[in-house]
């Protein structure tokens, strides 16, 4: 990725340091190091990113969003139920 393609919130903070959000463009270059580590398909990871991801509030105000704290506990879920189906 060149320094010109990589995502503003990949580089800076907000202001409490705590913004449980990311941008969808900030998440999208993850998804493939998240599903080799956890032993998931990519596809299933883009979905969960999908599922977490939030639009405009009110349909105009703010950018699009992944909330990390809700997909962060979703991707725990998966990884363990899907450990517990090979273990089966």
């Amino acid at each position: 990725m060149r320094p010109s393609q990589v995502p503003a919130d990949a580089v800076t903070s907000s202001g409490s340091g705590l913004d449980p959000d990311i941008s969808p463009v900030y998440a999208e270059p993850q998804v493939h190091r998240v599903a080799v580590k956890n032993d998931l398909p990519v596809a299933r990871v883009e979905k969960l990113v999908a599922d977490h991801t939030e639009g405009r509030t009110l349909g105009f105000m703010g950018e699009p969003r992944v909330n990390v704290l809700e997909l962060n506990i979703a991707l725990k879920d998966l990884v363990a139920r899907a450990r517990r189906s090979t273990i089966r």
